[in-house]
């Protein structure tokens, strides 16, 4: 990913894999907003105790800082589930109830999701010219959210899973992300393979810790790949928002006190024909 300053202070993450194509995708990080502590700074939450009045501020400013209307920007109202919302210009401003991930074809369309250690999920397909958005906690995870966005994608808009290309951004690390015996339950009971995604580190004294570690990125990975979605067409972050407090809010590691960031993404203009060419 690369990290860009904008001129108001805001500061986002794009990814590196997206650069060549037309579409545009953030991870805004905890700096350039008007929140104070514990919500510092660009927080865009009003659920953890913000006023509205800063969160839209926050809204606005990250608006000003990429260039599109904050007005028409598509939101969800998030339940760690697997539901996806289809939508146009006729939803532009909404906010999409009961769904965890926002699918488009309409260009210009703002869609944004909010995360403080969840995992979140950006979609392009470049030959149907088609956007998704996930945000992927691990009962998402576990229940297969990353690929209920592509299927729906490929419902709605006919796209090739070989075709489409998927940042995963900052979220917890499984370095971080102890978790307890009723992930690890419900992850075995639902998830196929999924021993493969959970370890037990050593505790510095030789033995291993008591506890599974979860590494909710690849096990996405994991989930999308046999989906049909191709490897080298997955970029993962790496950025443990846990160990990263500085850059970006993170629920376990500041213990709930704190914000959510976000991630925006919308589709530029293109020539009709521009895609026909495009080889998966």
């Amino acid at each position: 990913m690369q990290r860009i300053v904008h001129g108001n202070g805001v500061i986002t993450w794009t990814f590196e894999g997206l650069a060549d194509y037309p579409v545009q995708a953030h991870v805004t990080t905890r700096h350039g907003g008007v929140s104070p502590p514990p919500w510092s700074s660009l927080n865009f939450s009003v659920s953890r105790g913000d006023s509205p009045e800063r969160v839209a501020q926050n809204r606005r400013r990250l608006a000003a800082a990429l260039g599109f209307d904050p007005q028409a920007m598509v939101a969800a109202r998030q339940v760690h589930g697997t539901g996806v919302a289809k939508v146009d210009w006729s939803d532009a401003g909404s906010w999409q109830a009961g769904v965890d991930a926002l699918i488009t074809d309409a260009a210009g369309l703002p869609l944004f999701l909010t995360f403080a250690d969840c995992v979140p999920l950006v979609f392009y397909e470049p030959r149907r010219h088609v956007l998704g958005l996930c945000h992927a906690g691990w009962r998402g995870t576990v229940n297969g959210a990353a690929v209920a966005t592509l299927w729906a994608m490929q419902a709605a808009y006919g796209v090739d899973p070989a075709c489409v290309r998927v940042g995963i951004g900052p979220s917890i690390g499984p370095a971080s992300y102890q978790v307890g015996p009723e992930v690890l339950e419900m992850a075995l009971a639902r998830l196929p393979g999924a021993s493969r995604y959970f370890h037990y580190p050593s505790n510095g004294q030789g033995e291993e810790e008591a506890r599974p570690h979860f590494d909710l990125w690849q096990a996405n990975v994991g989930q999308l790949v046999a989906a049909g979605v191709r490897p080298e067409h997955i970029e993962v972050s790496g950025i443990d928002t846990a160990t990263h407090t500085d850059d970006f809010f993170s629920h376990r590691a500041e213990r709930g006190r704190c914000g959510l960031f976000g991630m925006v993404a919308w589709l530029l203009p293109r020539e009709p024909d521009t895609g026909t060419q495009e080889e998966g």
